[in-house]
């Protein structure tokens, strides 16, 4: 049975691929969905109230072959407006830059480790 060009290039919501990052980019999940949150002492911010510009924390899912210093697990520290969404099986996650990380957290890091290269 011959296919048409355009059922060839149609993929299905069955369809699953594996995914490789490519180059310096890092998948990453927000555990907490924008929008309203509670602070240390439990008062409720709503999602309009204007907050400088506060960075995030997300875990890696997935890494490119040119970064190094992040692991898939590790949990990264970005600015929320240096990003790409995009939504893979359902879910939703963001692409980053390794340069647009600021900090890396996990247990595998030394303590008293800084990241400055001096």
């Amino acid at each position: 049975m011959a296919r048409t060009a355009s059922s060839a290039n149609q993929v299905t919501p069955k369809d699953k691929f594996p995914i490789k990052m490519l180059n310096d980019r890092i998948l990453v999940h927000i555990e907490t969905p924008e929008g309203e949150r509670r602070s240390t002492g439990g008062i409720l911010i709503p999602a309009t109230a204007q907050v400088g510009k506060r960075l995030a924390w997300a875990e890696a899912i997935a890494v490119g072959p040119n970064v190094r210093t992040v692991e898939p697990g590790d949990q990264v520290l970005f600015n929320p407006e240096d990003r790409y969404e995009v939504e893979v099986r359902g879910a939703d996650y963001l692409i980053l830059r390794e340069r647009d990380i600021h900090a890396v957290a996990a247990p595998r890091l030394d303590e008293g480790s800084t990241g400055l290269y001096l």
